[in-house]
């Protein structure tokens, strides 16, 4: 790897969680994880009831990041045009021009996902892989840095319509938040009483320097006997009695991924285990199917038994 300037990886990290924890507060662990799939070009998938922030936090990163950002309520009668964009026909200039769809922007809040038809949610599926769409036969690349926030609620609640697997496996990670602390909580209720100040949110650093991190983490090194470790887990996943269908190749690229990004922003430019182990059940257990259980956070437990009995390298 290039020299890593530790000093300045640490410092631009803590400056990130330190802006968005400033109005986020007592989930440190939860902007760790998103600054993770976000230097790692990955996308993240929040579930939680509702009132507990995922939109708050989608917004407040957008504009830490100091990219530009947009926003998409999904609702029932949403339309895949609605996301992309499509030609409409100018009467002055007697031709179809393309009016974009909000999806061409560096991060799209994708409010409450699973609110739409799977033919809505598909929308999203080549962006997310390609960091393209095609719109009426013709390709459009995305602009860089290009990353997806999504909310859900639980599918137990009214008016949702689960994920199919090929969307779920796009997204490197799946968050769930957790109630806060009620000293925490505390703050916020005595606290800001609206949003506006994320108007007036100022960026801690640039898209073009996300960029850059993005693939300095590219270069962070994995000894051979780590690899070795992560395929055991990702092989357990496949033959444990409890899973019907295991972790994708994609599964294992995005852990590995997911490791460096660990590795990088705590300033090494080396993965340990606990890189590989810390991430895991937020990069695996969604992509796992059980045999009787269909709770993501069930899978996440199957994932974190694996891991404890699998050993770990010296």
């Amino acid at each position: 790897m290039q020299t890593l300037q530790v000093d300045r990886v640490r410092g631009i990290s803590a400056a990130i969680l330190d802006s968005v924890g400033k109005y986020y507060v007592g989930k440190r662990l939860v902007l760790r994880k998103l600054l993770a799939a976000s230097l790692s070009n990955g996308h993240v998938l929040f579930e939680d009831f509702p009132g507990l922030g995922k939109t708050l936090l989608a917004k407040i990163y957008s504009r830490v990041t100091g990219c530009q950002w947009k926003r998409v309520q999904f609702t029932p009668d949403l339309m895949p045009a609605d996301i992309l964009g499509t030609r409409v026909w100018r009467m002055r200039e007697s031709r179809f021009v393309l009016e974009r769809g909000p999806i061409f922007t560096n991060i799209l809040l994708a409010d409450e996902i699973n609110r739409s038809p799977p033919k809505t949610q598909s929308a999203l599926l080549e962006a997310m892989e390609e960091r393209q769409v095609t719109i009426e036969g013709d390709t459009h690349r995305l602009t860089a840095p290009f990353l997806v926030i999504a909310t859900q609620n639980p599918i137990e609640y009214h008016g949702t319509f689960p994920l199919p697997e090929s969307q779920l496996d796009r997204f490197m990670m799946h968050i769930k938040l957790g109630y806060p602390a009620l000293n925490y909580e505390k703050q916020v209720v005595v606290g800001q009483t609206n949003f506006d100040f994320i108007e007036s949110f100022e960026p801690v650093i640039s898209s073009g320097e996300i960029i850059k991190m993005q693939k300095e983490i590219d270069t962070v090194q994995v000894d051979e006997s780590l690899v070795d470790y992560l395929m055991s887990i990702i092989s357990a996943t496949r033959e444990n009695s409890d899973i019907r269908l295991g972790v994708s190749p994609r599964g294992s690229q995005f852990l590995l991924k997911a490791a460096k990004a660990h590795a990088y922003y705590e300033g090494r430019d080396y993965v340990v285990p606990s890189d590989i182990k810390e991430p895991a059940p937020l990069v695996l257990g969604h992509r796992i199917i059980l045999k009787t259980r269909s709770y993501i956070s069930d899978a996440e437990k199957v994932i974190e038994d694996i891991i404890n009995k699998i050993p770990v390298p010296l």
